[in-house]
């Protein structure tokens, strides 16, 4: 009786598949039912017509990874004497494994002596001598419509295995999964995470978390409160090794280039603290014999920048001055 790991029975009822049906009898547990394993028809079959029936049942036609492989192969399925078809066929002049669609390549050959050898030049398909007493497990070239057992697999990877995270790769008996970047663990179900994010101060942060809280593919946009500009990235996304892209960005209060008072003048600022942030305004005002030239008022905007150059106090004549300078030059006093 072969391992529970090796079932050779069919999955179907025998009324479905009478070929299906063997002597052996399963019981095969949920997490055992998750391993590939081997089925044969009992059946002899063309190795086209082999290959639809393993599809149908199962999922094609046996790919041998390895030499330990050909011997478990050769040591639990029976004999026949007209063998078995494996999932090798000559397309254009290359072996290929047809599941896969890849070449063979001359490490997993496992050709008996002197084959492939092409009789007849028709030989394009591939037996495996189960149990021979000359060359147990090695392969043949045969012509495809030659009746033979079919040798089928059916895979342990399926749609959700590796939690749909990673490359479900197939073993004897078992699979393994290669993750994605931003996975891991042993079904790739766990996601990298970043650390929490702190809000900066006057900020604004609106975050996305495809995969869960400050994990792989999250993303975190930011601006700032009104009077702050933004100083460091507006995004930050959290990669698959699990940091940020940046350091959070921090908000600066937006302010516009000092200012001071115009000589023989004044300058009077809301608010007075004399940071001249944004939508500080102030105004001006000359003394007494002097004149404004520009704006009275100007504010500070949000880009930075005042509305207006500050402005200067230009001095005036008036009358009464100009006769008190004619006074003095004639050497009169002005009272």
């Amino acid at each position: 009786e072969p391992p529970p790991w090796l079932c050779l029975c069919p999955r179907l009822p025998c009324s479905d598949t009478r070929e299906l049906c063997h002597t052996w009898t399963c019981f095969i547990q949920q997490e055992e039912v998750a391993a590939w394993t081997y089925h044969y028809s009992t059946k002899a079959y063309s190795w086209n017509y082999s290959r639809e029936f393993c599809q149908k049942h199962y999922t094609d036609l046996v790919a041998i990874q390895n030499k330990k492989e050909i011997a478990h192969l050769n040591e639990v399925i029976p004999y026949f004497s007209s063998y078995y078809w494996i999932g090798i066929r000559k397309v254009g002049d290359t072996w290929t494994w047809v599941g896969t669609k890849q070449p063979l390549t001359e490490e997993a050959e496992n050709w008996a002596e002197h084959e492939p050898n092409n009789k007849k030049n028709n030989q394009d398909c591939v037996e495996i001598y189960i149990k021979s007493a000359s060359a147990p497990g090695k392969w043949n070239d045969e012509p495809c419509g030659k009746r033979k057992r079919a040798l089928c697999y059916a895979a342990s990877c399926q749609d959700m295995s590796c939690s749909k995270q990673g490359k479900c790769i197939e073993t004897i008996g078992n699979y393994t999964c290669s993750c994605f970047p931003g996975f891991y663990g042993p079904e790739c179900e766990y996601v990298r995470e970043c650390e929490d994010l702190d809000l900066p101060r006057q900020a604004f942060m609106n975050c996305s978390h495809p995969l869960g809280n400050f994990s792989f593919t999250s993303e975190c946009r930011f601006h700032c409160a009104e009077g702050y500009k933004l100083n460091g990235p507006s995004k930050l996304e959290c990669l698959a090794s699990g940091v940020w892209t940046s350091e959070p960005p921090q908000c600066v209060a937006i302010a516009c280039g000092p200012l001071q008072s115009p000589v023989h003048g004044s300058m009077d600022c809301s608010p007075s603290s004399g940071a001249f942030q944004d939508n500080t305004s102030c105004s001006f005002r000359c003394a007494e014999g002097f004149k404004l030239e520009g704006a009275d008022l100007v504010q500070c905007t949000e880009l930075g920048q005042w509305t207006a150059p500050a402005p200067v106090c230009q001095g005036t004549v008036t009358l009464e001055h100009s006769f008190c300078v004619s006074q003095l030059v004639r050497h009169h006093t002005c009272v």
